[in-house]
């Protein structure tokens, strides 16, 4: 009988690239421990993304690929996951209570950046993370329709706000203080006070991820992003189409410029399908997103269809994620959502809560 060796095993797991990662789980340092009593294997992965939908395929090909070791009678996979802070811009403190910020930004209005936004956030509260929202859309807050939620924030203490939790997901936007029709005519400053004071001032609880739903344009408050905000991360939403995508290259440029690292593309009305007669069409052009991405080396996250139900569930206040929890759409959306994080998993861990301060006193 052959004798098997955790040398082995573990060439065997080298052999199955992860989807998401990118690649093998013993380069991406997932594999915690791998024990072989004879031909008894058990395998410990940890992984640092949300994966309740993608568990059961992982373990699977997990398995599939100790099996083939000569000698496996058995194979035990425990998968675990463990979500921490990744590395922020230099020198911005990380906001309490939040681990990581991603910013979704278009550069242009009327792609569904705000519908992806949201989507996205529901779908990694679906895939077990802890999760906010915050719409730092200030002339145009739009969550709180999406989210079908109304009520004002309460105050504890008369100085923080308690985040609006609404489909699981915890949010902060400046639609729950002032009537929905109310336009918002404020200058540069007063935007960007009250956008610090709703990132700040709300008592975020033990987020895994903070959305970040940014207005179009690369702007005052994507300059305050960059420059107060501990952000992880950027998601770009484009179009296929021409105008579309030039907005969006230069809405990646400026993430480039302030080391903010962009995690990929997402490609929105990528496609239509009639439902009367199933006939295809890409109305807004083809696989503008995908070029772009392999121009600027950057991970195409996924494409999302014209759909009108997209639109009636995010207007409806149930967005697609829960409003069809296993239909095409929000698989879509639950895959894009895990390649996210996938990625930032990727990145540097931030140890900046771990350094004493040093204060320096005359005595």
């Amino acid at each position: 009988m052959t004798s098997v060796t955790r040398e082995a095993v573990e060439e065997a797991i080298k052999g199955y690239s992860d989807p998401y990662l990118g690649q093998d789980l013993v380069s991406a340092r997932c594999v915690r421990d791998i024990t072989v009593e004879g031909g008894q294997v058990k395998v410990a992965i940890e992984v640092g993304f949300p994966v309740d939908g993608y568990r059961a395929a992982l373990t699977e090909a997990i398995v599939a690929a100790v099996r083939g070791v000569a000698g496996v009678e058995a194979v035990e996979v425990a998968i675990a996951v463990k979500i921490v802070a990744r590395q922020v811009q230099k020198g911005v403190d990380l906001l309490k209570g939040v681990k990581n910020i991603i910013a979704v930004a278009s550069g242009k209005g009327g792609v569904g950046k705000s519908t992806t936004s949201v989507n996205l956030a529901l779908a990694l509260a679906a895939e077990g993370a802890r999760v906010g929202i915050l719409d730092a859309d200030i002339y145009g807050p739009s969550q709180p329709r999406m989210l079908g939620a109304e009520q004002k924030p309460e105050s504890k203490d008369g100085h923080s706000l308690e985040p609006v939790v609404s489909h699981g997901v915890q949010s902060m936007s400046i639609g729950y203080m002032i009537d929905e029709e109310t336009p918002m005519i404020w200058r540069g400053p007063m935007v960007i006070q009250a956008l610090e004071q709703l990132m700040r001032d709300t008592n975020w609880d033990n987020v895994d991820y903070l959305i970040v739903d940014l207005p179009p344009g690369t702007g005052d408050t994507h300059l305050t992003l960059a420059q107060k905000i501990p952000v992880s991360g950027a998601v770009i939403v484009t179009t296929p189409q021409d105008i579309a995508l030039l907005d969006a290259r230069k809405g990646l440029k400026m993430f480039e410029k302030v080391e903010i690292p962009v995690l990929g593309i997402v490609e929105n009305m990528s496609i239509h399908i009639c439902s009367q007669c199933g006939h295809e069409e890409h109305i807004f052009g083809e696989g503008g997103g995908q070029r772009m991405a392999e121009q600027y080396a950057v991970e195409f996250l996924g494409a999302l269809p014209l759909d009108i139900q997209i639109r009636e569930q995010a207007d409806g206040g149930k967005p697609t994620v829960v409003a069809d929890p296993q239909g095409r759409i929000s698989q879509i959306y639950r895959d894009i959502a895990r390649r996210v994080t996938a990625r930032l998993s990727l990145r540097s861990k931030d140890y900046s809560s771990k350094f004493p301060s040093i204060v320096i006193e005359n005595n």
